[in-house]
């Protein structure tokens, strides 16, 4: 199973698309508390978070708590990593773990040091501070789908069909 990890996110329209993400993309979603947010029915929509209805998500109170009920592959996305996401050969018969930290000062930098071999940096020019969390959650997600052959997602427009523009004709204005 895939799992993408959000350690006391601030920002609720960040959360909501990394809804949007973990839903296209079938990965699950922990949130370990404090939120920024509230995470009611009102301020979920308000934020975009309509994709509850066919997302896994699950809200910890705390990254102890997390930790004792999950296992597998754990990777850190911080400023602070020396690794680059393609630097790693994620396994496709264990549970991963992409763990991204809040958006004012990401990650607890004692959960860091304990796990300074499974930390990662998304590359970036040397003085820009960092990328949006939900745009950094989208890029992780995708390499680790890309390294191992994109399972179970679609290579074809499915709504419209896949031969579409085939048969594409514009209407007339």
């Amino acid at each position: 199973m895939y799992n993408v990890v959000l350690y006391e996110p601030e920002i609720p329209q960040n959360t909501g698309n990394i809804m949007r993400t973990c839903a296209a993309m079938g990965w699950r979603l922990h949130l370990i508390e404090p939120l920024g947010f509230y995470m009611d029915e009102k301020h979920l929509r308000r934020a975009g978070m309509d994709y509850r209805d066919t997302l896994w998500y699950k809200v910890y109170p705390n990254w102890d708590t997390f930790r004792k009920e999950n296992s597998g592959e754990f990777y850190y996305i911080t400023r602070y990593g020396k690794k680059t996401p393609d630097a790693f050969a994620y396994p496709a018969d264990r549970d991963i773990y992409l763990v991204f930290g809040k958006e004012s000062t990401g990650i607890d930098k004692h959960i860091l040091r304990q796990n300074l071999d499974r930390c990662v940096r998304i590359p970036m020019l040397a003085d820009a501070r960092s990328l949006n969390l939900s745009n950094c959650v989208a890029l992780c997600v995708y390499e680790v789908m890309r390294q191992l052959g994109y399972p179970q997602l679609s290579r074809t427009e499915y709504l419209k069909g896949e031969d579409f523009l085939m048969t594409y004709e514009p209407e007339e204005m």
